[in-house]
């Protein structure tokens, strides 16, 4: 297991490290600050600088396929990266923060549509996120004006955690039907931003929803069923 340090603290941009598996351009470490794509939320880039100087290009982070395994993809496999070596790490992080701003943003926006998530899309310049919408209708303007209310608001974000049967206990605390919270590696990662919304969610967030800046929500399509 990886000890993902970017779910206690998303704003740690450097971190040092020890390699612990080497799979071709994949490298595993015993910690990271990477955050591993899934969710919707894309995985980290950034760099890895080793003993003798060097810095090798991190083009992607994935989950490995133990639970608790964090993968670093490398611009290539001729990295001569090996078991127990020490490496330091720093994450790309203009693109991190935007990530993180549009993450918290999806979370406030879901609490404005008080319908099931269905699934949804972290990016760095658009974001998007799918309800089954039934019979409820939004207005993009509407929507606009009260998600950067919130914004404004400077609500905090704390996070809890819960244990599996807590969670199973209280299944409409899981708002995206598309993404089940992780079994079996301990308790359960809530996310609360206070007085708005409280869920499970592995991804990275900011610490106060004035962060975000002004937003604007573009577009609403119907893609048919759900």
């Amino acid at each position: 297991m990886t000890l993902a340090r970017f779910q206690e603290d998303s704003y740690l941009r450097e971190l040092d490290a020890v390699v612990t598996a080497v799979d071709g351009e994949w490298v595993e470490c015993d910690q990271t600050i990477f955050y591993a794509e899934s969710g919707g939320q894309p995985g980290d880039t950034g760099r890895l600088q080793l003993a003798d100087g060097r810095q090798v290009e991190v083009v992607d982070t994935g989950k490995g396929e133990t639970p608790g395994s964090i993968r670093h993809q490398l611009a290539a496999a001729d990295h001569g990266i090996a078991v127990g070596d020490s490496v330091h790490m720093e994450i790309d992080w203009e693109r991190r923060y935007t990530l993180m701003k549009m993450h918290t943003c999806l979370h406030l926006l879901g609490s404005l549509i008080p319908v099931p998530v269905t699934g949804g899309q972290v990016g760095v310049a658009k974001s998007r996120l799918d309800f089954n919408l039934g019979d409820h209708v939004i207005d993009k303007d509407d929507l606009t004006a009260r998600l950067n209310q919130l914004i404004e608001a400077g609500h905090e974000l704390r996070l809890e955690s819960i244990s599996e049967a807590e969670l199973d206990a209280n299944p409409r605390l899981v708002r995206t039907m598309s993404v089940q919270p992780p079994r079996g590696v301990g308790d359960i990662r809530m996310v609360r931003v206070m007085d708005v919304d409280y869920q499970p969610c592995g991804g990275t967030h900011l610490n106060n929803t004035r962060e975000i800046g002004p937003v604007r929500v573009t577009k609403i399509e119907n893609k048919g069923r759900q």
